[in-house]
């Protein structure tokens, strides 16, 4: 197709400059949309970060805590049942703890869970992923948006990003503000919207099955970095063993291809 050069009369750019365009009568108004058009999104628009074993080795705190909590009210919980809950919302998990025997409401199964993990952290530090926080810290130089998107709540977030050195994320969107948990595609979907990008043109950094499916759903350009259980590959996902050593040309290129293939 041949390349058609757009001149946008002076009269006209005048008009689009002026104050009190938005006041004047429909027909004296010019639409833009075939030329914006014309310029591509920067690409990848944003990048939106899991949590919990994707940012930070937290998964062994809460599957100890896990076990000590069904262990309190006699009962017995495996680390195969710990795997089972790795990227569920943790009112979900919390249910089938109750299940188990645990003995309190959902809310109160969450805090109990929740306190025991962020002094984990206030004892013996953040356990970063490989890789992870430089990926994130050159993200952040090259100016491109940044969301934490985890089921965890609030305030453990807000404890995580408050140890990492520089301004890491833009938002923060946890387990407590959204009605449904991963793998529903709400959590990630509204980091986008309040972020004001297309979810399509976003990257997705997850380590969990759930976390894979919600990023999917969003339609969010999806990076699987596996931890403590396997994931699957497929065509719907891009799985990299890690973060480590892993460039922002690397995510751009990414996107880049994935967003020519649509």
């Amino acid at each position: 197709m041949p390349c058609v050069t757009i001149q946008v009369p002076r009269s006209v750019a005048t008009t689009v400059r002026s104050p009190s365009f938005k006041d004047r009568p429909e027909a004296a108004r010019l639409d833009l949309d075939p030329v914006t058009s014309l310029t591509p999104p920067s690409l990848p628009a944003a990048v939106l970060w899991d949590m919990d074993g994707t940012l930070v080795d937290t998964e062994p705190y809460w599957m100890a805590a896990e076990v000590e909590l069904v262990n309190s009210f006699g009962g017995v919980w495996t680390h195969d049942d710990g795997l089972a809950l790795v990227g569920q919302g943790l009112w979900i998990s919390a249910g089938i703890l109750k299940s188990r025997g645990v003995d309190l409401e959902l809310d109160e199964i969450v805090t109990w869970l929740t306190d025991r993990v962020q002094k984990q952290l206030d004892d013996v530090g953040i356990p970063w992923r490989p890789g992870a926080k430089e990926l994130l810290a050159k993200l952040r130089e090259r100016g491109i948006p940044t969301a934490l998107v985890t089921m965890s709540v609030r305030r453990m977030a807000e404890q995580i990003v408050a140890n990492i050195p520089f301004d890491a994320f833009d938002l923060i969107v946890t387990g407590d503000e959204v009605s449904n948990p991963k793998p529903h595609p709400e959590a990630y979907l509204k980091a986008a919207d309040l972020l004001d990008v297309d979810p399509r043109h976003c990257i997705a950094i997850e380590d969990s099955v759930a976390g894979l499916a919600s990023a999917v759903a969003s339609g969010a350009t999806t990076i699987g970095v596996p931890h403590v259980i396997p994931l699957p590959d497929t065509d719907e996902h891009t799985l990299w063993t890690t973060l480590e050593g892993r460039t922002v040309d690397d995510l751009i290129d990414l996107a880049t291809a994935r967003t020519a293939a649509l």
